[in-house]
């Protein structure tokens, strides 16, 4: 399956790999990536891959609940938020991530 219409296309362009640096093609997102400590990293002061995924999913995701919720009549909390848990590590002879969502939307009942 593909999409129909392309809408929007983010570029970025990274350098030095893992320890290295990202940014986007309009300078927006400019970052020094560090790789963590628990992957043999320095666990210097720039983020990772792994943070950005989390950061980019839950936002995407929570959009697309707001997207729902709107369709459905139904007003989301405004405090309502999604948190995304992102991990990587080892599967037999290679690596892999998992995600796992926690979303939280007080006064909103679970059904």
């Amino acid at each position: 399956m593909s999409i129909e219409k392309v809408l929007y296309t983010a570029t970025a362009t990274s350098t030095g790999g893992r320890e290295g640096h990202t940014r986007s093609d309009d300078g927006v997102l400019d970052l020094q990536l560090s790789m963590p400590r628990s992957l043999g990293g320095s666990g210097g002061p720039g983020t990772n891959p792994e943070q950005l995924f989390a950061a980019g999913y839950a936002a995407c995701f929570l959009s697309s609940m707001e997207l729902v919720a709107e369709r459905m009549r139904l007003a989301l909390p405004a405090a309502t938020s999604v948190t995304s848990h992102v991990g990587i590590g080892p599967i037999k002879d290679h690596y892999s991530i998992q995600v796992a969502l926690s979303v939280s939307a007080p006064g909103l009942e679970r059904d």
